[in-house]
């Protein structure tokens, strides 16, 4: 059975989607955590080298996380995370861009969590952009390589949690 949300994502034109995933070697549960508690996110979310500064987080359906990622050379980049749906430990829907209000570059964000047999979990985010000419844009920009990065940091910071190996 699939609601509408799922619709939705299913009938999504693939042009305007970026797609990263990862296995990551922890328990699904010790995974979504790291996704879902304040206190953890901010330790690990952002490509290697970035820092964060959080003005809000309420990572909850109908919460905001506000923060901005700050880039090695210094460069600051606004950010505001709005939470749709949250299925723990399966799930996080989010829409995701600058901290504004009318942001016409936000993207929908889908982060699933899928256990796998051998006690690690797939980890795959999909970014569903507003037009394919943004998506383009953003690949340019590096989104599949900052966001490996991200994940690759959500590795090590399980690892730090309990996990195996990144």
């Amino acid at each position: 059975m699939t609601d509408d949300t799922t619709s939705a994502w299913a009938a999504y034109p693939l042009d305007r989607e970026a797609v990263i995933a990862r296995v990551i070697d922890a328990d699904r549960d010790t995974v979504f955590r790291a996704w879902t508690d304040p206190a953890q996110i901010v330790q690990w979310f952002g490509p290697a080298g970035f820092t964060l500064d959080t003005h809000q987080i309420d990572i909850r359906a109908g919460g905001v996380w506000r923060f901005d990622m700050i880039a090695p050379d210094g460069t600051v980049f606004s950010n505001r995370m709005a939470f749709l749906r949250i299925e723990t430990p399966s799930r996080i829907e989010a829409t995701h861009g600058s901290d504004t209000d009318d942001d016409p570059d936000r993207f929908r964000l889908l982060v699933t969590f899928d256990a796998q047999d051998n006690g690690k979990t797939l980890v795959t985010l999909r970014q569903m952009h507003p037009t394919a000419a943004r998506r383009a844009m953003v690949i340019r920009f590096g989104a599949a390589e900052y966001g490996a990065q991200t994940l690759a940091k959500l590795a090590g910071h399980v690892l730090d949690q309990g996990g195996a190996t990144p």
